[in-house]
């Protein structure tokens, strides 16, 4: 892949990764795997000053695709919730469904042991467990304020890099289970208007978020390179309890504007997208990993 064909995909995978953060239940490593990144993203997350200039210019042209998607889907994502939420529901369902066949596509790759189903299984329980958890809580996703602490706000920020490289699981949806989720969202909004009176705990959240990714990395990298069988049964199964989750509680939502043209709608189209990232992550992203920069 030539230089400047090489930019712009990772542009591309920027933009997606940058949604991942703002869609429940939808994983953003899983997309990393997808589009042949992952890899990368661990390496450089494990020792960011080392190789320094092909890190910053690997990660240059992923940070514009997020904050694209950032300054698009931060108004998008609270408008759909406010409006259509059922619906959107079904378009994270839709995602996370059509992203179970590349994790099941990795354990088979490995030798099967017994103690994988106890991992899996363990997995999709505690995902289901925090899945009804989080609907308990009642989190809204339209709150209008931003009224959570700053040590709340730093533990949060820290959880959520800390899963940010864990394949299956979801920055979104520990902020959910945290009850932060919809004030970051409209504190995201107001900063984007250009009102930076929530700036100082949003940079809070932020660097702790970086901090829980790099602190975590090397720590994932290990497991998922000893024992990646195991680990990608527990991320088949932290997947499958979180997609269960969200198909119980979209099934509860009150939604006097879902209709069900529009959920099959938003239902495929999640579908659509997993497959184009399958698709593109198998033309575009091989031999990313070890490429000079």
């Amino acid at each position: 892949m030539d230089k400047a064909k090489r930019f712009f995909y990772r542009v591309f995978c920027g933009f997606f990764l940058g949604v991942s953060v703002f869609a429940p239940g939808f994983s953003g490593s899983v997309i990393a795997i997808v589009l042949g990144i992952y890899q990368d993203i661990v390496r450089i997350a494990s020792n960011p000053f080392k190789r320094l200039r092909r890190n910053v210019i690997f990660c240059v042209p992923l940070g514009l695709g997020a904050g694209l998607s950032a300054v698009l889907f931060v108004l998008a994502f609270r408008f759909l919730f406010e409006r259509y939420e059922k619906a959107t529901f079904l378009l994270f369902i839709g995602l996370i469904a059509g992203n179970l066949p590349v994790i099941l596509a990795e354990i088979k790759k490995c030798r099967f042991k017994w103690h994988y189903l106890a991992g899996g299984g363990g997995a999709f329980m505690a995902a289901l467990a925090l899945g009804i958890y989080a609907a308990g809580l009642g989190q809204a996703s339209g709150a209008h304020a931003l009224t959570a602490s700053l040590p709340l706000l730093a533990a949060a920020g820290l959880a959520g890099g800390a899963v940010a490289l864990v394949p299956g699981m979801s920055v979104s949806m520990t902020l959910i289970l945290m009850g932060v989720y919809g004030q970051l969202l409209f504190a995201a909004e107001t900063l984007l208007r250009l009102d930076f009176t929530y700036l100082l705990p949003v940079a809070l959240f932020g660097g702790c978020a970086a901090a829980g990714l790099v602190l975590t990395s090397k720590g994932i990298k290990v497991i998922f390179e000893k024992f990646p069988g195991l680990a990608n049964a527990m991320v088949f199964g932290f997947m499958a309890g979180s997609l269960t989750g969200i198909t119980a509680q979209s099934a509860a939502l009150p939604d006097e504007n879902f209709n069900w043209w529009l959920g099959g709608a938003m239902l495929a189209a999640g579908l659509l997208v997993s497959v184009l990232f399958v698709v593109m992550g198998r033309k575009m992203g091989k031999g990313e990993e070890g490429e000079e920069a």
